[in-house]
């Protein structure tokens, strides 16, 4: 299995729910940020149940958030590593390279939103390196 699925491939492709606060204020700010591709996550095996918001840069997963308010982030092994000794976020047990957080506060939230950008610089810079 890949680290990260293509958003066609998770299911039909169609603007994100509105989710509860503290997540909706994160999921929005997000979607301010240049480049970002905002849609609906669906629930794995399930493509017709609702179970958030997912975030792409380009054909890159930033990652999404869950209607529970799990985060799940697509990093990199490195800033994987880092985040996790910080103790900014946990290790995701299905995929080597992801992270985890929960957003049920608004420090929560704030904490998620810094990880959000954080990847999001880094896949950004990723692109610019490959278009170079």
């Amino acid at each position: 299995m890949t680290d990260s699925l293509k958003l066609e491939s998770k299911g039909p492709v169609v603007p994100p729910p509105v989710l509860a606060e503290p997540m909706q204020s994160v999921s929005a700010e997000i979607q301010t940020w240049p480049g970002i591709i905002a849609a609906t996550h669906w629930q794995l095996y399930r493509p017709t149940e609702v179970d958030g918001a997912d975030f792409y840069v380009g054909e890159a997963e930033l990652g999404h958030i869950h209607l529970d308010g799990e985060v799940h982030l697509a990093t990199s092994l490195e800033q994987r590593r880092t985040l996790v000794a910080a103790g900014l976020a946990r290790p995701f047990p299905y995929y080597e390279s992801w992270v985890e957080t929960s957003i049920k506060s608004t420090d929560d939230a704030a904490r998620a939103l810094r990880l959000f950008k954080l990847n999001y610089d880094r896949l950004r810079d990723l692109k610019r390196a490959s278009e170079d």
